[in-house]
């Protein structure tokens, strides 16, 4: 807005005001900004991306350490080391819910990354669409701008204050009819309009599908599970298990739980 008063009173001041209230320039000018706008989006959009990624480098890092401080933990159990395992477990605890929170902030971020490209999508559509409507402006104007070319020669001999007054009030006519026919080409467009929400719908089904399959690959979601039937297990005798002592924390409790499978991978 500032750029464009600035503009204003350059031109003013240099008498190209009449240049700067052509139709031809205003329409130039606005399909300019436009694109300037556009591509300020897309940039936007790339470092929206840029955070998303290095988010999920962030899960993948803090998932790692998860996977390790549980191996060590597990070597030190079976070389009867129990203080540092539990060590060990502490730590991962700390780890998991750091890795809880930047999960959370990615699935934020994805969906916010999702919303992004669909705007720059509809962005891009609406520019198509305005520059088709510019166009089309732009032949209405020289066709109007011909046949008052066309009136001018047929009424070339001198002319009186009446007849100069007939002709402008006949060129208003003109511009007014022109405008009649913009705004109803213009009103004529709310069909694509609607169609192109259809299609956006449908798009957004299909990227809602294909964003909760990817959830359920990362382990973001559980896939549905198919219903089962029962089926009914011969009775076997269970291999004695060795109870720990009941955990004072949630440390323990995971400690036990890592003792319990080392006795049963032993078995």
């Amino acid at each position: 807005m500032l750029k464009r008063f600035f503009r204003y009173l350059r031109a003013l001041f240099m008498g190209k005001l009449d240049q700067m209230e052509d139709p031809e320039v205003i329409l130039n000018e606005a399909l300019r900004e436009m694109r300037e706008n556009q591509i300020k989006n897309r940039e936007r959009a790339v470092q929206a991306l840029t955070q998303r990624n290095n988010l999920q480098n962030l899960v993948a890092t803090e998932e790692k350490t998860c996977q390790n401080l549980e191996a060590k933990a597990s070597m030190a159990l079976q070389q009867g080391n129990r203080d540092v395992a539990r060590q060990l477990m502490r730590e991962k605890l700390q780890h998991d819910g750091t890795l809880t929170q930047l999960r959370t902030s990615l699935e934020q971020a994805s969906q916010t990354c999702e919303a992004v490209k669909t705007a720059i999508q509809r962005e891009e559509e609406q520019f198509r669409v305005k520059t088709a409507e510019a166009l089309a402006m732009k032949a209405n104007m020289k066709q109007a701008q011909i046949q008052i070319e066309i009136n001018k020669a047929l009424d070339g001999f001198q002319k009186d204050e009446t007849s100069q007054s007939w002709d402008r009030a006949e060129e208003r006519i003109h511009t007014m009819q022109s405008e009649a026919q913009a705004r109803s080409e213009i009103s004529g467009t709310s069909v694509n309009a609607r169609l192109t929400q259809i299609q956006d719908a449908q798009v957004d089904v299909e990227a809602e599908d294909a964003l909760k399959s990817l959830e359920v690959k990362m382990g973001l979601a559980k896939a549905p599970e198919a219903a089962q039937p029962a089926v009914q297990q011969p009775a076997t005798q269970a291999p004695p298990v060795v109870t720990p002592a009941p955990p004072e924390s949630d440390v323990d409790k995971e400690l036990a739980e890592l003792e319990n499978k080392l006795n049963q991978s032993t078995n």
